[in-house]
């Protein structure tokens, strides 16, 4: 682990995946992420089932986009380009194992493969297709810091955030596929990047999300990737909600980790008191 990583130039990527088009796919993000290079970002975060696209009309379609984790064709491709460029990436991908199908993010660094995040929290359809994740919330270290990641839906549930904090994160990717929430007015903020902005703030992490655009089988996408500081406001972005586009942001790690210490007298992980927390759900599907 690097003490002082220094300042990590962190660029989200909103790109519009096609579902069923796996090499277009992969030749897109891969386009985006040397342009995120150009721009001088050591960190990129993907969208959600970037490889693959997200509207399944069946687990077949979902497998044959698919692919294992690290050795297909669209970790081969962003692996090598970490390689070439000094980078970390992080990027959601169909993932193949066995006779199993996870919707994961995948993280990559110079020297190749970092560690693998399986989606914990399946919504909606996605559990006609997938797998609930098994590996929890792996954070990961790496010489810009210690990157935790989850996907989408897992972002609605606090102990997500939490349990990476807990887990020391300075970063925090969520490759995304936000969709309308029913209900929010024109002028409101949507409702994905509120929640970033409070568990960044509860959490003191920066949180760096990269959602799709388009409209794919009839569901829309909302765009908007945001990249939040430690304090809980957007360094950068909510971007537009219907255009590809790349988010940077330029993330102090030492100084948020110093940060997490609000006061003399609190701190948003350490003061925590799990023997209060006693109630568990008795409701039923």
């Amino acid at each position: 682990m690097v003490d002082d990583p220094g300042v990590v130039r962190v660029a989200c990527v909103q790109m519009r995946p096609q579902v069923g088009e796996p090499e277009l796919n992969v030749r897109r993000s891969s386009e985006f992420v040397s342009a995120a290079v150009a721009g001088g970002a050591s960190l990129v975060v993907l969208p959600e089932l970037c490889n693959s696209g997200y509207a399944f009309d069946s687990r077949e379609e979902a497998w044959s986009s698919a692919e294992e984790i690290p050795g297909g064709k669209a970790c081969r491709a962003w692996e090598e380009l970490c390689r070439r460029h000094g980078i970390h990436l992080v990027a959601g991908i169909a993932e193949r194992s066995g006779s199993r199908l996870f919707n994961s993010s995948v993280v990559f660094g110079p020297d190749g493969h970092v560690g693998t995040f399986r989606k914990v929290h399946l919504r909606d359809r996605e559990n006609l297709f997938f797998e609930p994740g098994d590996l929890g919330f792996p954070v990961f270290q790496t010489p810009i810091g210690r990157i935790g990641t989850f996907i989408c839906y897992d972002g609605w549930f606090p102990e997500s955030y939490r349990e990476c904090a807990l887990r020391d994160a300075d970063i925090i990717c969520v490759p995304t596929s936000w969709v309308p929430i029913p209900g929010q007015a024109e002028d409101q903020p949507a409702m994905a990047t509120v929640l970033c902005m409070a568990n960044a703030h509860s959490n003191s992490v920066y949180v760096a999300a990269a959602d799709r655009v388009g409209t794919e089988r009839g569901q829309p996408f909302i765009g908007q990737s945001v990249i939040v500081s430690y304090t809980g406001w957007p360094l950068s972005g909510p971007a537009k909600p219907d255009a590809e586009e790349i988010v940077y942001a330029d993330l102090d790690v030492k100084q948020a980790r110093a940060a997490r210490r609000w006061n003399d007298f609190n701190d948003p992980v350490r003061d925590r008191r799990p023997e209060a927390y006693t109630v568990q759900s008795s409701a039923t599907p």
